[in-house]
């Protein structure tokens, strides 16, 4: 058995102080229309992903896109094409893609001087996103990623009422 260990909370951003709700589309102020609108979308986005993202269905989308032949761009105009997208899983950032990328290399930066490697990332982070542009829908390249081939963990948005159709999970070998 291969043991990965994830480096990630030591680098996710520190959230005492936060609104403990934040990012939290399960719960939902239920006087306003308009949050309740954003919350049906962005439930929506998660539903299509978590019933249609499985494992053929990941082996099938790498087949054609790593192919790598879509376009040539600077990652500078891969940033600027984007925006052109309005994120479905991302009611809560209303600024341009470009501003949102620039601004988490920046915060990265700030934390983590010392990790060029990391900055980079942080400007980066959405570039996937393109796809949509490209004709995928929002549901395949959008929102907050899990693995396919096993059980969603705890900590996957919406987990708890959007896999029951995903055919993975009805999969004995992925259990």
């Amino acid at each position: 058995m291969t043991t990965i260990l994830d480096p990630s909370p030591v680098f996710r951003p520190d959230m005492e102080g936060c609104d403990p709700n934040f990012r939290n589309f399960e719960v939902c102020n239920q006087n306003s229309e308009e949050t309740n609108s954003h919350t049906d979308q962005v439930r929506n986005t998660y539903q299509l992903m978590h019933t249609h993202q499985t494992v053929d269905f990941v082996r099938r989308k790498m087949e054609h896109w790593c192919k790598l032949d879509h376009a040539q761009l600077t990652m500078l105009e891969c940033l600027e094409e984007l925006n052109n997208l309005v994120d479905e899983s991302d009611p809560d950032v209303d600024v341009p893609n470009i501003y949102h990328a620039f601004q988490t290399a920046e915060s990265v930066r700030e934390k983590h001087p010392d990790k060029d490697w990391l900055h980079l990332t942080g400007l980066i982070h959405d570039a996937g996103k393109i796809m949509a542009i490209w004709g995928e829908p929002q549901w395949c390249v959008v929102g907050d990623t899990f693995p396919t081939g096993c059980q969603p963990a705890e900590s996957v948005v919406f987990r708890h009422s959007t896999f029951q159709d995903n055919p993975d999970m009805k999969d004995p070998k992925f259990k």
